[in-house]
């Protein structure tokens, strides 16, 4: 058996494919502060302050704004874990591969699912949601905003206001899009949305927020009351209560709360880092931040197309933060994406499914959402596809992405 004798030393590497993206200095110093009790003052002020602090990222009103201790999965989960009772009809927007994954948590919660799908790197037409809220009456619509195995945004804002008409609530994953892209929450009547700190906010994976609406709290509330659980009055661990006790959005309300209902011990150094984050964010300003994300994925794809490289997807619902590029005809995506990392230190990646192979995907998130961050790795994926014998306009992608910053900067 061999027994790691050395300290964790992880080569220095820019993070240029779908997440995670690097973290940023401020959030990592933040992680080294020293841990205190999870019920010291101190300690609670800080959750107090890191959900005022989400409420502005999430551009929300919304009280019950904070943390899920996990990956952005665990947010994913711990909403619909929270929200879906068997036999509950659930409508699922079927972008991609997060999607999917929506539809098989649903589906484990015992949701009877019924999907608007279409292709991958399309988004779905309102009028579709629509004909399904007719037909199936739903509960709950769930969707993706930013599908990165697609590089491909839904747009939310219509179908917002069609789950307010119908009285379905609905519920957003934008762990690839907060702080990236546009996302409003209130405006948008969103009664659920989760993330996580990994991709445009610049954190480490580990820590997932979360928001809820009235509207949801309210069905929470009322489930728990209608299968005797906690919010009933019955003893915790008594009653028909949701299948995850750690997931249980009425158990972390509580926990979140002046009362400070004892349900486990913070993740202390996650939550530095997500209070953290969200400071930088608010520091940065909203609308900034996303100005940025935006120049970068303008950059990023102008640079692509001088190469001679071919952009996948429709460049109107395109992620800001994340770009598909077309595999040429017989190369091997892994061998390009090696070479990146072994002679750059420069992680790209490819996609999923009927992608596999198909597609790279380069981003453009968080702290790597600047212009040099996207002229090393536009110089360097030039160097690369030159040397394996694929014919490139060497340069050109440099210099047009340099004029396309410029150029978006004063759009």
């Amino acid at each position: 058996m061999t027994i790691a004798t050395c300290e964790i030393n992880p080569p220095s590497r820019l993070l240029m494919g779908a997440g995670p993206a690097n973290v940023h200095p401020r959030v990592l110093r933040a992680m080294g502060a020293d841990v205190i009790g999870q019920m010291d003052p101190e300690m609670t002020a800080y959750m107090d302050e890191t959900m005022a602090l989400y409420r502005e990222v999430f551009q929300t009103t919304n009280h019950w704004t904070f943390l899920i201790n996990g990956s952005a999965r665990s947010a994913i989960e711990a909403a619909l874990v929270s929200l879906v009772t068997p036999g509950m009809v659930v409508v699922v927007l079927n972008i991609g591969r997060f999607g999917l994954l929506l539809r098989e948590i649903v589906t484990r919660c015992g949701g009877i699912v019924h999907s608007v799908d279409v292709p991958w790197g399309q988004v779905v037409d309102p009028a579709d949601v629509e004909k399904a809220l007719r037909l199936h009456k739903p509960r709950l619509v769930a969707a993706v905003h930013g599908d990165t195995s697609t590089t491909t945004a839904q747009p939310l804002e219509a179908i917002g206001a069609l789950c307010r008409q119908y009285e379905a609530l609905f519920y957003v994953d934008a762990t690839a899009t907060l702080g990236g892209m546009p996302f409003k929450t209130d405006e948008w009547h969103i009664d659920v949305a989760t993330a996580g700190l990994q991709k445009c906010l610049a954190g480490p994976p580990g820590s997932a927020p979360i928001t809820l609406s009235d509207r949801a709290v309210a069905a929470i509330k009322e489930r728990r009351h209608d299968e005797g659980g906690i919010a009933s009055g019955a003893p915790q661990g008594e009653g028909p209560v949701i299948q995850s006790n750690y997931f249980d959005l009425m158990m972390l309300m509580n926990y979140w709360s002046p009362q400070r209902m004892n349900h486990h011990t913070e993740a202390t150094s996650m939550l530095y880092a997500a209070r953290e984050v969200a400071r930088l964010v608010v520091e940065e300003g909203i609308d900034a931040r996303i100005e940025r994300h935006r120049r970068a994925g303008e950059a990023m794809i102008a640079g692509i197309k001088a190469m001679g490289m071919r952009v996948y997807g429709d460049e109107t619902t395109r992620m800001y933060n994340v770009t598909g590029v077309h595999v040429p005809e017989g190369i091997e995506a892994r061998r390009i994406q090696e070479l990146m990392r072994r002679d750059f230190e420069i992680e790209i990646v490819s996609s999923f499914g009927p992608l596999t192979g198909k597609i790279w995907r380069i981003g453009a998130m968080g702290i790597n959402a600047q212009k040099s961050k996207v002229l090393l790795t536009l110089a360097a994926f030039e160097s690369v596809l030159s040397g394996e014998g694929i014919p490139i306009n060497r340069g050109a992608g440099i210099d047009a992405a340099r004029a396309a910053w410029n150029r978006a900067g004063h759009s």
